[in-house]
């Protein structure tokens, strides 16, 4: 395999799995895609056309994948959260190595299940936690593994989500309601942040996990009066109000194409005319955002006590202006603080000798988000195929036994959170 490139079939034919089944066009000698599994026929065809192999390489889904004999050495494997468990086991099982979109499992069940089956074939498992491959998260752990700031006592970061991206995601769209996507808001959103935490606190484990959250705004008693149902067809405030479907996705048509327009995919270069009708038809992005079937949390707040004594916060707020990543680190010899999206943080070191008593290092990063995930998912793509290859693992290489860490943090933070804050002991016994 070393001189021949990874072969690799998607399964699921979403935004995510494209994002890295895309790697393959630039470096051909690195990555082939060789087949597809997705109930949409016309994403099937798609692909075998983008990535040239033949549709009898097209499967309806993963369970017909599984009734093929094995014939790539690796799956993308970007399916809908609630579907990675139902999809992943019976390839392990075959003996493909996976790349897994997170999360991985959507209930500590399931990640034990998938963890046996793992154990039991052997196979090579990487999981997306794709900021752990941006410049400015990798810059920052580089920093701590150097020493920088010495041992880590605590660990403060937040997530604003802007109010469109929280519209369009978690209020009207896939991740709405839990109860048909099994996914919290926390796991869907935040377990990228929890993962960050937790590799950076790689020397210990969580000890304990305590949560609070709600949902605050989105709710109907907060509908403005006189609020329709659907935004563009029976709401008097469609022209004034900020989360009118009509200004939010009618007016910035090109802001969340993946997702709003997704059902329009067949048309070539639909028109507003036809966006308008999609809006007022029953289109989840056409309803009243306080009316909608939302039951996840629009705020949450994490605490977690790691084994070693050190603790860490979490903060995810919905319905911020813009979206923000934000992180402090505070260790006994300095601290670091930055902000994801400007690329940039600032290192601050004891300094007894100094006035001030601290000497202050800016990193600029200078990377642009125009690439995924500040370079990141190339950045990824290329990682699993080098793991893959040779079995080593980078600073950022998350393998599946690297994120149990994360995912179980994140349930025992809504277990708390459900029963009222009361804090929740991590056992890693059984994984």
């Amino acid at each position: 395999m070393a001189n021949t490139p990874v072969t690799a079939i998607i399964v699921g034919g979403g935004h995510r799995s494209f994002t890295y089944g895309d790697y393959s066009l630039e470096h051909p000698d690195e990555l082939k895609i060789v087949g597809i599994a997705d109930p949409n026929r016309e994403r099937c065809l798609l692909a075998a056309e983008r990535y040239g192999f033949s549709t009898e390489f097209c499967f309806e889904n993963a369970a017909e994948l599984a009734k093929h004999e094995k014939f790539a050495d690796t799956i993308i494997n970007g399916t809908m959260d609630h579907q990675h468990y139902e999809t992943a086991a019976p390839l392990l099982e075959l003996g493909y190595d996976m790349l897994l979109e997170k999360p991985f499992a959507v209930s500590a069940d399931e990640m034990h299940k998938l963890l046996k089956i793992i154990r039991e074939h052997g196979n090579k498992v990487m999981i997306c936690h794709v900021l752990r491959y941006s410049a400015f998260y990798r810059a920052i752990k580089q920093r701590i593994l150097n020493g920088d700031i010495g041992d880590i006592i605590n660990i403060q970061m937040s997530e604003h989500v802007s109010y469109h991206h929280l519209s369009t995601s978690y209020i009207r769209g896939k991740w709405a309601n839990s109860d048909i996507c099994k996914t919290s808001m926390l796991l869907a959103k935040s377990c990228h942040d929890i993962d960050i935490m937790m590799w950076l606190m790689s020397e210990t484990l969580p000890d304990t996990v305590s949560s609070h959250g709600s949902i605050y705004q989105f709710k109907e008693e907060n509908a403005p009066e006189n609020a329709g149902t659907v935004c563009m067809v029976d709401c008097p405030l469609v022209d004034t109000c900020r989360y009118s479907s009509k200004k939010i996705y009618l007016e910035h048509p090109d802001r969340w194409t993946c997702y709003v327009w997704s059902a329009l995919e067949a048309i070539e270069n639909p028109t507003l005319e036809q966006k308008a009708k999609l809006l007022k038809s029953d289109s989840p992005y056409g309803r009243c955002i306080y009316k909608s079937d939302n039951n996840v949390v629009d705020h949450q707040s994490v605490l977690v006590n790691f084994a070693n004594g050190a603790t860490g916060t979490h903060n995810m707020i919905g319905g911020a202006a813009k979206s923000l990543r934000k992180i402090h680190i505070i260790g006994t010899k300095g601290e670091i603080s930055g902000n994801y999206e400007e690329n940039k943080f600032v290192i601050s070191r004891i300094a007894v000798e100094e006035e001030d008593g601290f000497i202050d290092e800016t990193v600029d990063l200078d990377v642009s988000h125009s690439q995924g995930h500040g370079g990141g998912d190339e950045a990824l793509t290329k990682d699993f195929i080098d793991f893959i290859k040779t079995g080593n693992q980078s600073i950022s290489c998350t393998s599946i036994y690297n994120s149990v860490a994360g995912h179980l943090t994140v349930f025992l933070a809504d277990k708390s959170m459900e029963n009222g804050g009361a804090p929740q002991k991590c056992d890693f016994s059984q994984y």
